[in-house]
């Protein structure tokens, strides 16, 4: 059977939590490879909007596994009470149905603590970060000195790796003015939750493996975007992890020949949240436009979205580096009601016609947009579930933009509601 991985391809907040929830009623396992509680989904299930951040979006379809993969860091307090709130509403999440991989990096208190004073030093430049600590403890991870989900079940190893990872944040925090950690209450911490977690442990990697070889679906979801990527996004105003589709393999002990099917998430505007590079951004009325018409806010920051045009070269970038076989835009009826659209079709960086992002940050901030226009559409395309229900002006945009993105439209979002989809072709597919 197919398996399928979903990644966004621009910078977040495409919709993705829509479409991995529409895909996962048809999956076994859904399962989360990469990023942190720094990540937002919003969900509407029969009229019920469940906000996610660490949960895979599977845990609110009954009978499937959710995993939390290696390659996420996660934060057990935040895990706990996300838990608590999804059961509030009434989803039933046990053992049976979440796992979180053995190995996988926890973020502790410090690691907050440390990002939003690196955020607040003013003579440095503003990342844009959530200050959640995510970035720190990435950064733990490589260094080796991460306490990990394994590590919680073992109090004497518990005590050693939190001693090595203290040498290191007491001194970083000596010199931004910071109070050492308080060592005795940050171990009485982890031992009073960790009985809590490890109900949750599991071999992930083993249990993914016989998942796969008994024929089981699974859907691997992505969280941010592409063009946040720690290697190939807008360094460094960019995430902490790898967020193209080759992560799905590391960030779950999968080997890659595991992904059938890669669809990335493209929103059939430009938004990013935060600092950075954004060529196609509208700072006038119709960019106001698409922020009110599109309902811009962050869910995990609330912060107000900055929004553009389509970027037809950053996304056909975005397909290259994942490997994407088919895209599902989402949001087109935001687009309703406009006399014309516009498509960026390549940069202008210093006289020169290129049709690529370039990885220097300066020659990045100098790219300008060079554009093609199209007519819009006065009817409306909120709730569409067929081709035949677009207007032809709908179609001729949909159709351009596979053309230039060179890569396939597979579904059509057309509302938050995960019925308003148009099929075009099945990821899960042999």
């Amino acid at each position: 059977m197919a398996n399928v991985v979903v990644v966004g391809a621009q910078w977040g907040d495409e919709g993705k939590g829509k479409i991995v929830d529409w895909l996962s009623e048809r999956a076994d396992v859904i399962a989360r490879f990469q990023g942190g509680h720094n990540a937002g989904h919003t969900l509407v299930v029969d009229g019920t909007v469940y906000k996610l951040h660490a949960l895979p979006s599977g845990v609110v379809r009954g009978g499937k596994l959710s995993v939390i993969g290696n390659g996420m860091v996660l934060d057990p307090w935040h895990l706990l009470k996300e838990i608590e709130t999804i059961r509030g509403q009434g989803v039933e999440i046990t053992p049976e149905t979440l796992m979180i991989a053995e190995n996988t990096p926890l973020i502790l208190p410090f690691h907050g603590e440390l990002d939003r004073a690196r955020e607040a030093q003013a003579s440095v430049s503003k990342i844009g970060t959530t200050g959640r600590g995510i970035g720190p403890a990435y950064e733990d991870k490589v260094g080796r000195r991460v306490i990990r989900v394994a590590d919680l079940g073992d109090d004497k190893t518990l005590e050693v790796r939190v001693d090595r990872a203290l040498v290191h944040h007491n001194a970083l925090r000596a010199g931004l003015g910071l109070e050492p950690v308080d060592r005795a209450a940050l171990l009485a911490e982890l031992r009073e939750i960790a009985p809590r977690i490890l109900e949750f442990a599991a071999p992930v990697w083993k249990v993914l493996h016989e998942k796969r070889r008994a024929g089981r679906r699974i859907l691997f979801e992505g969280a941010q975007g592409a063009l946040l990527d720690i290697d190939f996004g807008t360094y460094p105003y960019v995430t902490s992890s790898n967020v193209i589709a080759g992560q799905a393999a590391t960030g779950t002990g999968l080997g890659p020949d595991a992904i059938d099917f890669v669809l990335g998430i493209v929103k059939a505007y430009t938004t990013r949240v935060g600092e950075g590079p954004f060529p196609t951004e509208l700072l006038d009325e119709d960019g106001r436009r698409l922020g009110e018409r599109g309902h811009e806010f962050g869910t995990t920051t609330g912060r107000q979205r900055r929004c553009g045009w389509f970027d037809a070269v950053l996304v056909r970038q975005t397909c290259a580096t994942s490997g994407v076989k088919g895209i599902a835009l989402t949001k087109l009826d935001v687009l309703d009601g406009f006399d014309e659209l516009k498509i960026c079709v390549g940069y202008e960086l210093d006289g020169k016609r290129i049709d690529y992002l370039p990885t220097a940050a300066d020659h990045q901030a100098r790219c300008t947009p060079v554009y093609e226009t199209m007519p819009g559409w006065q009817e409306s395309t909120e709730g569409a579930r067929s081709w035949a229900d677009l207007p032809a002006n709908a179609i001729k945009y949909v159709r351009r933009v596979e053309e230039l993105i060179e890569c396939p439209v597979a579904l059509l979002s057309t509302s938050p509601e995960r019925e308003d989809t148009i099929l075009v072709t099945d990821p899960f597919a042999d």
